[in-house]
């Protein structure tokens, strides 16, 4: 997640993504040999278990 703060207009344009975070989580876990050990610390960063 990302803080936007508002320009001087008070408008800011963000482009909102939606993704399946489950989907892409199995195929990270699925793919995980494949990964690096940096790639592997961020996830663990972030509360991965399995990273």
């Amino acid at each position: 997640m990302k803080a936007v703060e508002a320009g001087p207009g008070g408008e800011e344009q963000v482009v909102v993504s939606h993704f399946a975070l489950g989907t892409w989580l199995n195929n990270q876990k699925a793919r995980r040999a494949k990964l690096t050990p940096g790639q592997l610390a961020q996830l663990a960063e972030h509360g991965v278990e399995w990273a």
